[in-house]
């Protein structure tokens, strides 16, 4: 008999991956709902966000799927998921060039209409148009030079054409794609590392407080400026503003002023953009509802992250309070707490347990993991061009070679999806942390609409590269083979130039690494005055003595206790009605502590230097509160002493030494140690020996 040795069926394989899919989806639509309204977002907006979130995570997990499709084992028992020549190379078109259009051609478009401004939909897609012209002139005429060099090396042909766009793509995209990764490589470890202490993590949150409430407070009162303006606008019922009075009423709407609020108020003059011109134009006012609406979600911007410090700052004193009594409560969880939050599992005691003792050595622990992980990435960015076999991560996703090749297994495929994930989850990290243009922010169910397109571009444009990035890692004789090669490698490897920058350039992420490994951002700020690009947390530590924390912790401290922005900023607008013109601004600095009047929280041992855990008792009502808390001791000290002395029955020759030491003519002062006043000042100032009459001057 003929035994006919059957091939391995891909149906399980094909199962997996439909099933993963479909987690997938359902992970990228709670995302979604985690930052936008579903119901009454549009689909224009939801089904391309979807689409650029879904297609890079399946890029993701089609990278694996191609690695053991085409260098699987033998052994059935360590064979990963594979599919078939004919569907994995479709599965590839579809996502790949897909994400190629989203990110290129549609996301930039959608973005900028919907942040047009205009009523009318034709005029959205012309004004899209138009910013977007600008941008794509940029793009194709610095692609001109590599036209040239793809021609002269290989013809005018269509080959040649399609292999200058996809190495241009992916070329622009590495480049992004690792500066981005570097910095998100030193960033998360050492967040884990910062955040396992409690007290240095209540620190680092009162030290940000001052810089974001003095930002809220300015889009407040940018978003006060514009709705008076638009106010104002509402009063013109002739001229060209009554061309446009639903426009006009449509815009009143959105404001949304009450009638308490002082409508007789003129806007301000010091900005051109203010002043209401008398011929009202199209263009005027769509540039007026566009500056409306990223005005509003600026404000909601800043709130959401406001009450997000405040809810970290109150967590981390509470976790410290709990150490003399060995119980953690956070209290009752507040509307915006999420199910987990809201879920009552453990008991005070165990609570205490697990954030006291069990996560900060979680933090730690999974800390260094991941710099360890990150040292991997650096080692093999570096040596991928001229020792490829030292390379780390080959020898993690290989389990099983036979000579210069490997096969890759399930663990092998499950390995290198986790790399991929850290690796675009560093970039996307650093994306959140990048002071972009246009003030563009996640912001928890109120997201705006071209923020999210411009996320989700960033997204889909950081995916590709890293993840091909990711598969040179390997050996040559492995990646090669595969389907992701064909679609992508060989149109980069085309020409030695390509080749050499795939290979080359990855070596630069030593640049953001070192620049945040060791705090160089804010010397090229201090240097050229343009390094704020992205935030430095070395530079924006507490510095003692400036009050910067100081402040921070009295802004917590005084909304925790009930005095929120929004009842100071009604306050203010309900006193100027009294008056002439509009609310003064409120200034950021908090007012001095009165000392017979300390909150609970102020007077905890936290308000120390160092955050620590507050006891059960309270300290003096009659604290001094000066700058320098070093003195505290020796003013104590020395008010003790003067009032022992005061209260006792001391001897009258006691009570009188001193007093007949008398000071030499020369300080200024007479025979019987009387100084003379003349006009309520002393003649005997310091101040007088260098020529000066006592007075301080501003």
């Amino acid at each position: 008999m003929i035994q006919i040795s059957s091939s391995p069926s891909p149906i399980p394989s094909e199962i997996f991956a439909l099933v993963a899919l479909i987690v997938l989806s359902l992970t990228v639509l709670l995302i979604l709902r985690r930052y936008l309204p579903l119901r009454t977002t549009p689909a224009y907006l939801l089904v391309p966000v979807f689409f650029a979130l879904w297609l890079p995570a399946t890029i993701v997990l089609l990278v694996p799927i191609d690695l053991a499709s085409n260098a699987s084992t033998d052994d059935e028992t360590t064979r990963g998921i594979w599919l078939p020549p004919r569907a994995l190379l479709v599965s590839w078109r579809i996502s790949y060039w897909l994400t190629f259009v989203l990110t290129w051609f549609i996301l930039p478009i959608l973005a900028e209409y919907s942040d047009a401004g205009y009523r009318e939909p034709k005029d959205r897609i012309l004004y899209s148009l138009r910013s977007n012209a600008q941008y794509y002139v940029l793009v194709f005429g610095s692609g001109v030079l590599g036209l040239i060099y793809f021609f002269i090396s290989y013809g005018p042909s269509f080959m040649s054409l399609k292999g200058l766009i996809l190495a241009l793509a992916y070329c622009w995209g590495l480049v992004l794609a690792i500066y981005l990764m570097g910095h998100g490589l030193v960033a998360i470890p050492r967040n884990l590392f910062r955040n396992s202490s409690a007290s240095r993590r209540l620190r680092q949150l009162q030290s940000h407080a001052p810089k974001l409430y003095e930002k809220m407070e300015d889009a407040a009162l940018n978003l006060e400026d514009l709705e008076v303006q638009v106010s104002e606008l509402s009063k013109r019922k002739t001229g060209s503003a009554r061309d446009f009075q639903d426009w006009i009423e449509e815009l009143s709407d959105i404001c949304n002023i009450p009638e308490s609020r002082p409508r007789n108020v003129l806007p301000r003059i010091d900005n051109d953009s203010r002043i209401i011109p008398t011929v009202i134009t199209e263009k005027y006012l769509a540039d007026l509802t566009r500056q409306l609406t990223r005005a509003r979600h600026t404000k909601s911007r800043y709130i959401d992250e406001w009450d997000r410090l405040l809810h970290d700052a109150s967590r981390t004193q509470a976790i410290l309070d709990s150490a003399a009594s060995k119980k953690l409560n956070f209290g009752a969880s507040s509307p915006g707490s999420s199910f987990w939050e809201k879920t009552t599992v453990l008991t005070p005691y165990t609570r205490y347990l697990l954030y006291c003792r069990i996560v900060p050595y979680l933090y730690v622990f999974l800390g260094a993991f991941l710099a360890l992980a990150s040292a991997c990435i650096i080692w093999s960015e570096l040596v991928k061009a001229a020792l490829p076999q030292l390379s780390v991560i080959r020898f993690t996703v290989v389990h099983h070679w036979t000579g210069e090749s490997g096969r890759v297994g399930f663990a092998g495929q499950v390995i290198a999806a986790l790399w991929i994930m850290y690796m675009c989850t560093a970039a996307l990290h650093s994306v959140t942390e990048v002071r972009v243009w246009r003030g563009r922010a996640l912001v928890r169910r109120n997201t705006a609409h071209e923020s999210a397109f411009w996320y989700a571009g960033q997204v889909a444009r950081l995916t590709v590269p890293l993840s091909y990035n990711f598969v040179t890692f390997l050996s040559p004789q492995i990646y090669s083979e595969t389907t992701f090669y064909d679609i992508l490698g060989k149109y980069v490897d085309l020409t030695p130039l390509g080749k050499w920058f795939d290979y080359l350039f990855p070596v630069f992420v030593l640049i953001p690494v070192c620049a945040t490994l060791f705090g160089l951002y804010g010397r090229v700020k201090r240097f050229f005055g343009f390094g704020d690009i992205v935030d430095d947390d070395e530079e924006n530590q507490p510095s003692y003595g400036t009050g910067s924390w100081r402040e921070g912790r009295d802004l917590i401290e005084r909304e925790l206790n009930g005095t929120s922005i929004s009842r100071r900023l009604d306050e203010a607008a309900s006193r100027s009605t009294n008056g002439h013109g509009r609310a003064a601004p409120i200034l950021t600095m908090p007012p001095a502590r009165n000392e017979g009047s300390r909150t609970p929280f102020a007077t905890s041992p936290s308000y120390r230097d160092e955050p620590v855990a507050r006891t059960g008792q309270s300290s003096r009502p009659d604290a001094p509160d000066s700058g320098s808390e070093e003195d505290n001791f020796f003013t104590s000290i020395s008010h003790r002493f003067k009032n022992t002395f005061d209260t006792l029955d001391t001897p009258k020759w006691i009570q009188d030494i001193g007093e007949g030491i008398k000071k030499p003519k020369w300080i200024g002062g007479n025979e019987d140690g009387e100084s003379s006043n003349r006009a309520g000042r002393s003649d005997s100032d310091i101040r007088r020996w260098f020529g000066g009459d006592g007075r301080i001057r501003l």
